[in-house]
C-alpha cells in the first residue's frame, strides 16, 4: 500500500487561507440546523428570503406607509408628528378644477401640467418605441452579416446610466455643441433645441427612446426566435407574401410579448424624471415638466418645501403604476397560460 503523497506548499496555503471561510459556514450551519428541525424542511426558503424581505420592509413598505401619512398632514415641518392632520385636504387640492382638460382652469394648475405632459409624453414614446424595438427585432432576427455585433449595439444604452445618456445628448445638442457645429459646417444656422418646447419635447422623446429600445428589441427578439420555423416553411410553400406572413403569423404569435413590451414601456414612461431633468430641466418653461419631477420640485426644490402635497401626488401616481403593473401582471399570466 503506497503512502500518500504529501501536501505541496501551494496545497498548504490554500487550505490556510480556506480555514476562517469554512470554520464560518460550520458555525452558520449550525442555528440554520436548529431552524430546520423546529420548522421542518419546508420552512428553509423563508429563512432565506428573510433577509431580503426585511430589507423591502425597511425601505419600501414603511416608506410607502410613512409617505401616506405625510399625504393626510399639512405645514412646513418636517417631522410627522409636528405637522398638522388636514384629512383629505391635500388629495380635494389637487382634483380642484373647472375643467379637468385644461390644466389652466385648475387650483394646482403645475401638477394637471405635469399629468398632460406626462401623456403626451407616454403617447409618442410607447409607440414609437414599440414601433421601433418591433422592427429593429424583425431586423436582427434574420441572417445578416455581423448580426451578433449590431445586436450588442442597439443593446448597450440600455446599460448606461440615465443621467450619462442625457449629459451626451445634452452634450450635442447645445448650442455650441457637435448638432449644431456639423449644421454650421453645412452652411446652416445654429438651432436653439430647448428653447422652442416642441423642440424640446421631441429630444425628450427620442433620447428616451434611443435608450431604452435595447431592452424592448431583446424580449420582441426573443419572441421572434420562440415561434416554430415549420410555420414560415409552410408559409413560403404555399406562397404566401410576407406581408401577409407578418400579419397572420408573426404578429399574433408575438402579441403576448408585445403586450407586456406596451405595459412594460407604459410604466416606465409614466416614471421619466432623471433622463429629461438632466437634458432640459423640464423647460422651456414647463413644457417638459412631468409629474415626477413635479413631486420633486414641490416636496424638494421650492422655496416653500409642501410634504403633504407633494407626498398625495406620488399616491396619485402610485396608484396609477398599481393598475399599471396589474396590467403587467395580467398579460404575463395570460401568456405563460397561452
Amino acid at each position: 500500500m503506497s503512502p500518500k503523497p504529501s501536501k505541496t506548499a501551494s496545497e498548504q496555503l490554500q487550505a490556510i487561507a480556506a480555514w476562517p471561510l469554512q470554520m464560518f459556514f460550520r458555525l452558520l450551519d449550525i442555528p440554520l440546523r436548529g431552524i430546520q428541525k423546529m420548522g421542518g424542511i419546508g420552512s428553509m426558503p423563508y429563512v432565506f428570503l428573510l433577509p431580503n424581505l426585511a430589507f423591502f420592509g425597511m425601505f419600501v413598505i414603511i416608506p410607502l406607509f410613512i409617505n401616506f401619512g405625510f399625504s393626510l398632514t399639512g405645514g412646513t415641518n418636517l417631522f410627522l408628528q409636528d405637522r398638522v392632520y388636514v384629512g383629505g385636504e391635500q388629495y380635494s387640492f389637487l382634483f380642484k378644477c373647472e375643467n379637468y382638460m385644461v390644466s389652466a382652469t385648475c387650483q394646482e394648475d403645475r401638477f394637471w401640467k405635469g399629468i398632460f405632459n406626462t401623456a403626451i409624453f407616454v403617447l409618442f414614446q410607447v409607440t414609437f418605441l414599440v414601433i421601433f424595438s418591433l422592427i429593429t427585432a424583425i431586423i436582427l432576427n434574420r441572417k445578416i452579416r455581423a448580426r451578433g455585433f449590431f445586436r450588442a449595439v442597439f443593446f448597450f444604452p440600455v446599460l448606461l446610466s440615465p443621467v450619462v445618456v442625457a449629459l451626451i445628448w445634452k452634450w450635442i445638442l447645445l448650442r455650441d455643441g457637435i448638432l449644431n457645429a456639423f449644421l454650421v459646417s453645412l452652411g446652416l444656422e445654429k438651432i436653439l433645441f430647448f428653447v422652442s418646447p416642441e423642440w424640446a419635447m421631441f429630444w425628450a422623446v427620442f433620447v428616451s427612446i434611443w435608450a431604452h429600445m435595447g431592452f424592448y428589441t431583446l424580449i420582441l427578439l426573443a419572441g421572434l426566435q420562440a415561434i416554430p420555423p415549420d410555420l414560415y416553411e409552410a408559409a413560403e410553400m404555399d406562397g404566401t407574401s410576407k406581408e401577409r406572413v407578418f400579419w397572420r403569423i408573426t404578429l399574433p404569435l408575438l402579441w403576448p410579448n408585445m403586450l407586456v413590451v406596451i405595459v412594460l414601456a407604459l410604466i416606465k414612461g409614466v416614471q421619466i424624471f432623471d433622463e429629461v431633468y438632466v437634458l432640459t430641466g423640464g423647460g422651456p418653461g414647463t413644457a417638459t415638466q412631468f409629474i415626477v419631477q413635479y413631486i420633486y420640485n414641490t416636496g424638494f426644490t421650492n422655496q416653500v418645501q409642501n410634504f403633504g402635497l407633494a407626498s398625495a401626488s406620488s399616491v396619485v401616481l402610485g396608484v396609477v403604476l398599481f393598475v399599471l403593473t396589474m396590467l403587467q401582471l395580467a398579460a404575463t399570466r395570460r401568456r405563460n397560460n397561452g
